[in-house]
Protein backbone atom coordinates (compact mmCIF):
# COMPACT_ATOMS: atom_id res chain seq x y z
CA UNK A 1 0.00 0.00 0.00
CA UNK A 2 0.85 3.84 -0.52
CA UNK A 3 1.36 4.44 3.20
CA UNK A 4 4.20 1.76 3.43
CA UNK A 5 3.18 1.34 7.22
CA UNK A 6 1.47 -1.76 7.52
CA UNK A 7 1.30 -4.10 10.04
CA UNK A 8 3.44 -7.43 8.96
CA UNK A 9 0.85 -10.09 7.03
CA UNK A 10 1.49 -13.87 8.43
CA UNK A 11 2.83 -15.94 5.27
CA UNK A 12 -0.66 -17.96 4.96
CA UNK A 13 -2.57 -15.05 5.11
CA UNK A 14 -5.10 -14.63 2.66
CA UNK A 15 -5.13 -11.13 1.13
CA UNK A 16 -9.00 -9.47 0.54
CA UNK A 17 -8.30 -7.19 -2.35
CA UNK A 18 -11.01 -4.52 -1.97
CA UNK A 19 -12.72 -1.11 -4.30
CA UNK A 20 -14.04 1.57 -3.21
CA UNK A 21 -16.96 3.29 -5.02
CA UNK A 22 -17.30 6.65 -3.71
CA UNK A 23 -14.05 8.55 -2.22
CA UNK A 24 -15.16 11.06 0.56
CA UNK A 25 -14.72 12.07 4.19
CA UNK A 26 -16.70 8.58 5.01
CA UNK A 27 -14.96 6.51 2.41
CA UNK A 28 -11.16 7.96 3.72
CA UNK A 29 -12.09 6.89 6.90
CA UNK A 30 -12.81 3.40 6.15
CA UNK A 31 -9.42 3.17 4.40
CA UNK A 32 -7.77 4.35 7.24
CA UNK A 33 -9.11 1.33 9.13
CA UNK A 34 -8.35 -0.93 6.89
CA UNK A 35 -5.10 -0.01 6.17
CA UNK A 36 -4.38 -1.83 9.62
CA UNK A 37 -6.14 -4.96 8.98
CA UNK A 38 -3.55 -7.86 8.22
CA UNK A 39 -4.19 -8.87 4.59
CA UNK A 40 -6.64 -6.19 3.51
CA UNK A 41 -5.75 -4.07 0.46
CA UNK A 42 -7.38 -1.21 -1.62
CA UNK A 43 -6.72 -2.17 -5.10
CA UNK A 44 -9.11 0.46 -7.30
CA UNK A 45 -10.91 3.84 -5.99
CA UNK A 46 -13.52 5.29 -7.55
CA UNK A 47 -15.54 8.99 -7.64
CA UNK A 48 -17.20 11.05 -9.97
CA UNK A 49 -14.89 14.25 -8.14
CA UNK A 50 -11.58 13.51 -9.84
CA UNK A 51 -9.84 15.21 -7.49
CA UNK A 52 -11.24 12.70 -4.91
CA UNK A 53 -10.38 9.82 -6.37
CA UNK A 54 -6.91 11.36 -6.80
CA UNK A 55 -6.69 11.79 -3.56
CA UNK A 56 -7.54 8.75 -2.10
CA UNK A 57 -5.46 6.68 -4.49
CA UNK A 58 -2.09 8.31 -4.19
CA UNK A 59 -3.00 7.63 0.31
CA UNK A 60 -3.90 3.96 -0.53
CA UNK A 61 -1.23 3.15 -3.49
CA UNK A 62 -4.98 1.99 -5.71
CA UNK A 63 -5.77 2.61 -9.12
CA UNK A 64 -8.49 5.44 -9.42
CA UNK A 65 -11.69 5.42 -11.95
CA UNK A 66 -14.03 7.57 -12.65
CA UNK A 67 -16.38 5.57 -13.93
CA UNK A 68 -17.03 2.34 -11.48
CA UNK A 69 -18.30 -0.17 -14.02
CA UNK A 70 -14.78 -0.28 -15.53
CA UNK A 71 -13.50 -0.56 -11.20
CA UNK A 72 -15.60 -3.37 -11.28
CA UNK A 73 -14.40 -5.15 -14.40
CA UNK A 74 -11.04 -5.89 -12.72
CA UNK A 75 -10.86 -9.51 -12.55
CA UNK A 76 -8.96 -9.05 -9.27
CA UNK A 77 -11.47 -7.62 -6.50
CA UNK A 78 -12.41 -9.74 -4.11
CA UNK A 79 -15.13 -6.93 -2.01
CA UNK A 80 -16.32 -3.55 -2.81
CA UNK A 81 -17.16 -0.55 -0.30
CA UNK A 82 -20.24 1.57 -1.67
CA UNK A 83 -20.01 5.18 0.31
CA UNK A 84 -22.23 7.25 -1.57
CA UNK A 85 -24.64 10.24 -0.98
CA UNK A 86 -28.25 8.70 -0.29
CA UNK A 87 -29.59 9.67 -3.34
CA UNK A 88 -26.90 8.05 -5.56
CA UNK A 89 -28.28 4.03 -4.21
CA UNK A 90 -29.81 1.70 -6.55
CA UNK A 91 -27.18 1.30 -9.95
CA UNK A 92 -23.99 0.67 -8.44
CA UNK A 93 -25.45 -2.45 -5.90
CA UNK A 94 -26.92 -4.01 -8.83
CA UNK A 95 -23.76 -2.99 -10.70
CA UNK A 96 -21.40 -4.95 -7.96
CA UNK A 97 -24.02 -7.39 -7.21
CA UNK A 98 -24.11 -8.32 -11.08
CA UNK A 99 -20.53 -9.09 -10.64
CA UNK A 100 -20.93 -11.53 -7.70
CA UNK A 101 -19.10 -9.41 -5.33
CA UNK A 102 -19.86 -9.15 -1.41
CA UNK A 103 -20.20 -5.40 -0.38
CA UNK A 104 -20.03 -3.19 2.09
CA UNK A 105 -22.43 -0.10 1.80
CA UNK A 106 -23.21 2.89 4.20
CA UNK A 107 -26.06 3.77 5.56
CA UNK A 108 -29.17 4.36 4.99
CA UNK A 109 -28.74 1.58 2.30
CA UNK A 110 -31.01 4.16 -0.15
CA UNK A 111 -33.82 7.02 -0.16
CA UNK A 112 -36.51 5.19 -0.90
CA UNK A 113 -37.86 1.62 -0.17
CA UNK A 114 -38.60 0.32 -3.34
CA UNK A 115 -34.94 0.50 -4.36
CA UNK A 116 -33.56 -1.06 -0.99
CA UNK A 117 -36.19 -3.87 -1.23
CA UNK A 118 -35.12 -4.33 -5.04
CA UNK A 119 -31.55 -4.38 -3.40
CA UNK A 120 -32.16 -7.07 -1.05
CA UNK A 121 -33.98 -9.26 -2.83
CA UNK A 122 -31.54 -9.49 -5.40
CA UNK A 123 -28.59 -9.95 -2.74
CA UNK A 124 -30.72 -12.99 -1.40
CA UNK A 125 -31.26 -14.01 -4.39
CA UNK A 126 -27.49 -14.55 -5.53
CA UNK A 127 -26.75 -15.74 -1.67
CA UNK A 128 -24.18 -12.75 -1.38
CA UNK A 129 -22.65 -11.29 1.81
CA UNK A 130 -23.44 -7.89 2.32
CA UNK A 131 -23.10 -5.86 5.41
CA UNK A 132 -24.45 -2.09 6.22
CA UNK A 133 -22.08 0.65 7.80
CA UNK A 134 -24.43 0.27 11.24
CA UNK A 135 -20.74 0.43 12.94
CA UNK A 136 -22.53 1.02 16.60
CA UNK A 137 -23.54 -2.10 16.92
CA UNK A 138 -20.07 -3.57 17.26
CA UNK A 139 -19.16 -1.18 19.93
CA UNK A 140 -18.54 -3.02 23.48
CA UNK A 141 -21.20 -1.16 25.29
CA UNK A 142 -23.77 -2.50 22.71
CA UNK A 143 -22.51 -6.29 23.72
CA UNK A 144 -22.85 -5.17 27.38
CA UNK A 145 -26.11 -3.34 27.00
CA UNK A 146 -27.45 -6.59 25.17
CA UNK A 147 -26.07 -8.93 28.02
CA UNK A 148 -27.90 -6.59 30.49
CA UNK A 149 -30.81 -6.99 28.66
CA UNK A 150 -31.13 -10.50 28.31
CA UNK A 151 -30.21 -11.45 32.31
CA UNK A 152 -32.78 -13.87 33.93
CA UNK A 153 -33.93 -11.56 36.10
CA UNK A 154 -33.73 -8.84 33.81
CA UNK A 155 -37.93 -7.93 33.29
CA UNK A 156 -39.43 -7.11 30.30
CA UNK A 157 -38.55 -3.97 28.27
CA UNK A 158 -40.92 -1.23 29.06
CA UNK A 159 -39.61 2.01 27.62
CA UNK A 160 -36.79 3.12 24.99
CA UNK A 161 -35.77 6.08 24.28
CA UNK A 162 -33.29 7.58 21.59
CA UNK A 163 -31.30 10.89 21.58
CA UNK A 164 -29.71 12.98 18.11
CA UNK A 165 -29.24 15.98 18.99
CA UNK A 166 -25.89 17.79 17.20
CA UNK A 167 -25.03 21.16 14.87
CA UNK A 168 -25.01 19.16 11.23
CA UNK A 169 -27.68 20.77 9.69
CA UNK A 170 -25.83 24.36 10.61
CA UNK A 171 -23.13 23.64 9.82
CA UNK A 172 -23.44 22.68 6.15
CA UNK A 173 -25.87 25.30 3.94
CA UNK A 174 -26.52 24.86 0.71
CA UNK A 175 -25.08 20.67 1.53
CA UNK A 176 -27.37 17.59 -0.03
CA UNK A 177 -27.73 16.30 3.60
CA UNK A 178 -30.32 19.16 4.34
CA UNK A 179 -32.28 19.12 0.93
CA UNK A 180 -35.13 17.00 1.81
CA UNK A 181 -35.17 15.33 -2.19
CA UNK A 182 -31.86 14.03 -1.65
CA UNK A 183 -31.40 13.01 1.53
CA UNK A 184 -34.68 12.23 3.10
CA UNK A 185 -33.57 14.18 6.52
CA UNK A 186 -32.32 14.20 9.32
CA UNK A 187 -33.90 10.90 10.43
CA UNK A 188 -33.12 8.97 6.96
CA UNK A 189 -29.90 10.37 6.64
CA UNK A 190 -27.90 10.60 10.25
CA UNK A 191 -30.57 9.78 13.26
CA UNK A 192 -30.93 6.09 11.30
CA UNK A 193 -27.73 5.12 13.69
CA UNK A 194 -30.22 5.73 16.92
CA UNK A 195 -33.40 4.43 15.20
CA UNK A 196 -31.23 0.93 14.72
CA UNK A 197 -29.46 1.00 17.82
CA UNK A 198 -33.40 0.95 19.05
CA UNK A 199 -34.20 -1.71 17.46
CA UNK A 200 -30.83 -3.53 18.34
CA UNK A 201 -31.35 -3.25 21.81
CA UNK A 202 -35.32 -3.34 22.24
CA UNK A 203 -36.69 -5.24 19.64
CA UNK A 204 -38.51 -4.11 16.55
CA UNK A 205 -40.35 -1.11 15.93
CA UNK A 206 -44.23 -1.44 14.46
CA UNK A 207 -45.89 1.95 14.55
CA UNK A 208 -44.75 5.44 14.46
CA UNK A 209 -46.59 8.88 15.23
CA UNK A 210 -44.02 11.79 14.37
CA UNK A 211 -44.09 14.93 14.57
CA UNK A 212 -41.71 17.51 12.43
CA UNK A 213 -41.08 21.40 12.60
CA UNK A 214 -38.87 24.02 10.94
CA UNK A 215 -38.72 25.88 14.08
CA UNK A 216 -34.62 27.25 13.92
CA UNK A 217 -32.85 27.49 10.86
CA UNK A 218 -32.96 30.17 8.53
CA UNK A 219 -34.14 28.78 4.47
CA UNK A 220 -30.83 28.90 3.37
CA UNK A 221 -29.89 25.90 5.44
CA UNK A 222 -31.93 23.78 3.18
CA UNK A 223 -35.68 22.59 3.23
CA UNK A 224 -35.66 19.70 6.07
CA UNK A 225 -37.28 19.82 9.37
CA UNK A 226 -35.06 20.53 12.05
CA UNK A 227 -36.89 19.10 15.02
CA UNK A 228 -38.59 15.92 15.49
CA UNK A 229 -40.46 14.08 17.87
CA UNK A 230 -41.22 10.10 17.26
CA UNK A 231 -43.45 7.98 19.47
CA UNK A 232 -42.54 4.55 18.98
CA UNK A 233 -44.39 1.52 19.71
CA UNK A 234 -42.18 -1.85 19.73
CA UNK A 235 -43.79 -5.34 18.27
CA UNK A 236 -42.74 -6.76 21.67
CA UNK A 237 -45.74 -4.27 23.27
CA UNK A 238 -43.24 -1.86 24.85
CA UNK A 239 -43.34 2.09 23.56
CA UNK A 240 -40.67 4.42 22.70
CA UNK A 241 -40.13 7.66 21.88
CA UNK A 242 -37.45 9.54 19.68
CA UNK A 243 -36.05 13.52 19.50
CA UNK A 244 -33.75 14.49 17.29
CA UNK A 245 -32.35 17.94 15.84
CA UNK A 246 -29.79 19.43 13.98
CA UNK A 247 -30.03 22.73 14.49
CA UNK A 248 -27.72 23.27 17.87
CA UNK A 249 -24.44 24.52 18.18
CA UNK A 250 -22.11 22.41 15.54
CA UNK A 251 -19.48 22.02 18.29
CA UNK A 252 -22.03 20.14 20.96
CA UNK A 253 -22.12 16.63 20.20
CA UNK A 254 -22.76 15.78 23.99
CA UNK A 255 -26.67 14.91 22.97
CA UNK A 256 -25.79 13.01 20.14
CA UNK A 257 -26.57 8.53 19.75
CA UNK A 258 -27.36 7.87 22.93
CA UNK A 259 -29.92 5.43 23.99
CA UNK A 260 -32.16 4.79 27.40
CA UNK A 261 -33.76 1.67 28.12
CA UNK A 262 -36.07 0.58 31.13
CA UNK A 263 -36.56 -3.01 31.85
CA UNK A 264 -37.99 -4.64 34.69
CA UNK A 265 -36.76 -2.47 37.90
CA UNK A 266 -33.62 -1.57 35.73
CA UNK A 267 -32.66 1.17 33.53
CA UNK A 268 -29.53 1.31 31.02
CA UNK A 269 -27.95 4.33 29.73
CA UNK A 270 -25.95 3.32 26.32
CA UNK A 271 -23.69 5.40 24.12
CA UNK A 272 -20.96 4.40 22.10
CA UNK A 273 -18.61 4.71 24.49
CA UNK A 274 -20.14 3.56 27.77
CA UNK A 275 -22.79 2.08 29.24
CA UNK A 276 -24.58 2.36 32.31
CA UNK A 277 -27.28 -0.13 34.11
CA UNK A 278 -29.03 1.41 37.30
CA UNK A 279 -30.79 -0.86 39.83
CA UNK A 280 -32.25 1.36 42.23
CA UNK A 281 -29.69 3.62 43.71
CA UNK A 282 -26.87 1.15 42.65
CA UNK A 283 -25.21 1.79 39.17
CA UNK A 284 -22.88 -0.17 37.75
CA UNK A 285 -20.03 1.17 34.32
CA UNK A 286 -19.95 -1.69 31.81
CA UNK A 287 -17.82 -2.71 29.23
CA UNK A 288 -16.91 -5.00 26.31
CA UNK A 289 -13.82 -4.61 23.95
CA UNK A 290 -14.65 -3.06 20.58
CA UNK A 291 -14.76 -4.21 17.51
CA UNK A 292 -14.17 -2.93 13.93
CA UNK A 293 -17.10 -3.54 11.73
CA UNK A 294 -14.38 -3.49 8.73
CA UNK A 295 -12.53 -5.89 10.29
CA UNK A 296 -15.41 -8.50 10.57
CA UNK A 297 -16.35 -7.37 6.97
CA UNK A 298 -12.88 -8.44 5.78
CA UNK A 299 -12.77 -11.55 7.77
CA UNK A 300 -16.81 -12.26 6.65
CA UNK A 301 -15.10 -11.84 3.26
CA UNK A 302 -12.02 -14.14 3.51
CA UNK A 303 -14.00 -17.11 5.19
CA UNK A 304 -17.07 -16.40 2.54
CA UNK A 305 -18.94 -16.89 6.13
CA UNK A 306 -21.08 -13.67 6.92
CA UNK A 307 -22.35 -15.05 10.17
CA UNK A 308 -20.32 -13.17 12.46
CA UNK A 309 -21.94 -9.87 10.47
CA UNK A 310 -24.41 -8.13 13.00
CA UNK A 311 -25.65 -5.43 10.38
CA UNK A 312 -27.12 -7.18 7.09
CA UNK A 313 -28.32 -5.94 3.86
CA UNK A 314 -31.86 -7.05 4.77
CA UNK A 315 -31.81 -5.35 7.99
CA UNK A 316 -30.58 -2.40 7.18
CA UNK A 317 -33.73 -1.94 5.13
CA UNK A 318 -36.03 -2.67 7.91
CA UNK A 319 -34.22 0.52 9.91
CA UNK A 320 -35.04 2.71 6.78
CA UNK A 321 -38.50 1.57 6.78
CA UNK A 322 -38.48 2.73 10.42
CA UNK A 323 -37.15 6.30 9.49
CA UNK A 324 -39.43 6.52 6.13
CA UNK A 325 -42.56 5.65 8.46
CA UNK A 326 -41.62 8.70 10.73
CA UNK A 327 -41.31 10.99 7.60
CA UNK A 328 -44.59 9.84 6.46
CA UNK A 329 -46.55 10.01 9.65
CA UNK A 330 -45.10 13.64 9.86
CA UNK A 331 -46.48 14.15 6.38
CA UNK A 332 -50.32 12.62 7.23
CA UNK A 333 -50.21 14.05 10.75
CA UNK A 334 -51.06 10.72 12.04
CA UNK A 335 -49.73 6.70 13.15
CA UNK A 336 -48.28 5.08 10.50
CA UNK A 337 -47.32 1.44 10.74
CA UNK A 338 -43.97 0.28 9.41
CA UNK A 339 -45.21 -2.94 7.89
CA UNK A 340 -47.63 -0.76 5.36
CA UNK A 341 -45.08 1.28 3.89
Amino acid sequence: MGTGNQPEQPADLQEVRIAFIGCGRNARGHMRRLESIPGARIVGVCDVVPALAGEAASATGATAYHDYCALLDRPDLDAVYLSLPVFAHGKPEMAVIERGLPFFVEKPVALDLATAQEIAGRVARAGLLACVGYQLRYCGSTDAARESLAMPDAGPIGLATGTYWCGTGRSQPGHWRTTMARSGGQLVEQATHTLDMMRFLAGEIAEVFAMYSRQVLPPEFGDCPDVHAVALRFAGGGAGTLSATWAIHPEDWSRANLVDVAFGERRLHWSATGLTVAHGRATEERSRPDRSIDAVFVDAVRRGDGSAIRSPYADGVRSLAVALAANESARRGAPVRVEAL
